[in-house]
């Protein structure tokens, strides 16, 4: 993704009625939000538009009703969002039509308004032109600050861009720039770590980064579906055996690009997968028959520091444990201690992304450290996948 798209520096806001599509699908909990992660990080793109004296006009989905339901409404979300900007949110009942018309109508420059539910219109999903409409003359522009609806071609993460100058709020400016140094045009050598429990989702993803990266560091269950079309013996570990073919060509399209597959060498083995199972190191050619691997092992742990060490860009995606459950989360948190020691060191330039990814940094604790971390879990592995985003090309200049 080049950088070939406007931004709030571009836009003329004073007296504007700006659309503003968020990610405002945060935790909610007996109406109470649980977390306001995604009200932070979208709080300076409302407050810069607001100071600037546009009508901020708020755009976003929560859930996935199947029409209008109360339980699914934005109200108790604009009400902390509220208490996160410090200034007053109004709220309007639906997100056309009058109701929406007349409490923009309202507005003073500097105003902020949240609309209910976009998906409480089956038109939001289809991006029915009728309701691209509707939204599109509710505002003078247009600004999308979700990149993680980034992936998805709805009415209001795309159709609005298509009838309304198109800019750049800061998170998705602040998340593009973060991942166009991290795939698109990176300091080198660079090394992807990519973990998770199954190759299947993941095919496209490994197939796009051997193409793109020096190094590439293959864990959790998925590495084992690596190690079995190896022909090695991984025991009662998840695998999926009929997958062997699959990675036997991503291995063959890794030497041809010149990537380096980084594989365990060694497994942390347990006998059931349970808080603080009984667990031992094998050597991979002596794996039990009856055992699972659940981790990395010690020598593993020490290879992937090694290739961070080696690097100096790393793209995570994806745990290299069972890291839910202690002892199988020590060569995640190992791995991540280390990168982010690069990191603070300023010798390394880390983006991860995905939401096992963010818990397992998370629970590390050093997710602070690393260069960028991404929350938009579906839009970043198919950014990673190298993927076009409907709501990133809409953004382009015509």
């Amino acid at each position: 993704m080049k950088k070939s798209f406007l931004t709030l520096d571009d836009a003329d806001l004073k007296g504007k009625r700006v659309l503003l599509r968020v990610d405002i699908n945060v935790p909610v909990d007996a109406g109470k939000v649980t977390d306001t992660t995604r009200l932070d990080r979208i709080a300076p793109t409302i407050l810069e538009i607001a100071d600037k004296g546009g009508k901020v006009i708020l755009l976003a989905h929560f859930g996935r009703p199947k029409g209008p339901d109360p339980k699914e409404s934005l109200r108790p979300i604009a009400a902390a969002l509220a208490e996160v900007l410090k200034r007053p949110v109004a709220f309007a009942e639906d997100c056309i039509g009058e109701v929406a018309a007349s409490a923009i109508a309202k507005l003073q420059d500097g105003d902020i308004l949240c609309l209910e539910n976009t998906r409480f219109h089956k038109g939001e999903e289809k991006n029915d032109p009728a309701f691209v409409d509707e939204l599109a003359k509710l505002g003078d522009l247009w600004v999308n600050d979700a990149f993680s609806a980034a992936h998805r071609a709805h009415a209001s993460t795309e159709g609005i861009g298509h009838k309304l100058p198109a800019y750049a709020g800061r998170t998705m400016q602040l998340e593009i720039d973060a991942l166009n140094k991290a795939l698109e045009a990176p300091k080198r050598p660079v090394i992807a770590i990519v973990g998770g429990a199954k190759v299947s989702s993941k095919i496209d993803l490994l197939e796009n980064l051997v193409t793109k990266v020096d190094a590439l560091v293959i864990g959790g269950g998925m590495a084992n579906t690596f190690l079995h079309a190896q022909g090695i013996n991984v025991g009662k570990s998840l695998c999926e055996k009929d997958l062997a073919p699959t990675a036997l060509r991503i291995i063959a399209k890794a030497e041809a690009a010149n990537c380096a597959i980084i594989l365990p060498v060694d497994a942390t083995v347990a006998y059931h997968f349970a808080p603080n199972a009984p667990a031992f190191a094998y050597g991979l050619d002596s794996i039990p028959a009856d055992g699972m691997i659940l981790d990395v092992g010690p020598r593993s742990v020490a290879r992937i520091n090694a290739a961070i060490d080696d690097a100096s860009t790393l793209v995570w995606n994806g745990p290299v444990g069972a890291f839910e459950l202690h002892p199988f989360d020590a060569g995640t948190v190992a791995a991540a201690q280390h990168a982010a020691a690069r990191t603070k060191a300023h010798k390394l330039v880390s983006v991860a992304g995905g939401g096992d990814t963010v818990a397992a940094l998370n629970q590390a604790g050093v997710a602070g450290d690393f260069t960028y971390i991404s929350t938009a879990g579906g839009a970043f592995l198919e950014w990673m996948e190298g993927k076009p985003l409907p709501g990133v090309e809409v953004l382009r200049p015509q």
